[in-house]
């Protein structure tokens, strides 16, 4: 056990004294102004919030100057009209514009509430789908609130509102799954839409299976397209098979992003076509991720397979459609 001894004079203890009656006179001393200061505050708060707000105004105007300028950012043109159209040329994405190294492939965009009401995206896996609905949205945000935009042209009719469905998350602590948020999402939006909305959706129902997720795909975007507010519907998905269950429908176009095939390779081109994907190139994306070749290759015949199959559900589906438009009509005839 260590034993501590401890040595003074009267000296040391005069200038410990000293110290500790210093130390307690500084900080009376700095109360006393710190008062001081918030008396004198208190009397200006006014003046205060005023200038402070003015100063936030100066700072957010001079940022959004910075980034129109460095950027090469354009103005929008705003409208308040019937037609709510949404006319985006070579549009970018503001964020991964500028993280980059590459030149950002611009892309064009059109909606509207007749003959563009709702667009779908199709494409590869990492195509840029998402990239491109988040893109959208920011442009209509930055112009709403008097920003120049990322794009050679903006043409923007006035939103209400931006309604998106994007990403995976779920919530353990209180038993939500995450295709229960999804669908609660969801839900929230299909209850909340007007005329001028826009929604962005981006892969509903991959939280659950194939056929699930195909039905309820095809029956949002139908609910959205036969609603009379006929808001503006941003929908990506890798559910190729839309493209015949709505083809029937108007005001329903369909783009995707093109790819360039080389000998065992894929090259990402970024740009948004008009048509469909037939392909989402997934198994190649889990090869590209060193997943072992003989995973890879009982993968694709597996994929064969299913195409088989999902041809003859696809046919089916038609099938049933048809006939539910049959008996609807066979009933509304006798009703009269």
């Amino acid at each position: 056990m260590s034993i501590y001894i401890r040595y003074t004079t009267n000296i040391l203890n005069e200038y410990e004294y000293f110290v500790y009656f210093l130390k307690k006179k500084i900080f009376l001393l700095e109360k006393k102004i710190y008062n001081k200061l918030l008396n004198y505050l208190d009397k200006n708060i006014i003046y205060l919030k005023n200038i402070s707000s003015f100063i936030a105004i100066i700072d957010v105007m001079f940022s959004l100057y910075l980034s129109a300028k460095i950027n090469n950012y354009v103005k929008p043109k705003i409208f308040n009209n019937e037609k709510n159209k949404i006319k985006i040329i070579k549009g970018r994405h503001p964020v991964i514009e500028r993280t980059i190294k590459k030149k950002y492939i611009s892309n064009d965009i059109c909606l509207d509430n007749k003959n563009n009401q709702i667009i779908i995206i199709t494409g590869p896996n990492m195509a840029g789908k998402s990239a491109l609905l988040r893109q959208i949205a920011l442009i209509v945000i930055m112009a709403q609130i008097g920003s120049y935009v990322p794009a050679k042209e903006a043409k923007i009719n006035i939103i209400d509102s931006i309604f998106s469905r994007i990403g995976a998350s779920d919530n353990i602590s209180v038993g939500k799954s995450t295709f229960m948020i999804e669908m609660n999402e969801t839900s929230n939006i299909l209850k909340n839409f007007t005329s001028k909305s826009l929604i962005i959706m981006d892969e509903i129902g991959r939280g659950t299976s194939t056929y699930d997720g195909i039905s309820l795909s095809y029956s949002i975007i139908k609910y959205i397209n036969n609603s009379i507010l006929k808001p503006k519907l941003l929908f990506a998905t890798h559910y190729h098979e839309l493209k015949k269950l709505l083809d029937d429908r108007n005001g329903i176009k369909y783009y995707y992003f093109s790819i360039k095939r080389e000998i065992n390779n894929i090259i990402f081109v970024r740009k948004l076509k008009y048509g469909i994907s037939n392909n989402s190139y997934g198994i190649y994306i889990a090869q590209k991720a060193g997943i072992p070749n003989t995973i890879i290759k009982d993968s694709k015949k597996m994929f064969n397979n299913f195409n088989k199959k999902n041809y003859l559900f696809i046919l089916f589906n038609k099938f049933f459609l048809y006939l539910n438009i049959i008996k609807k009509k066979i009933i509304n005839f006798y009703m009269r």
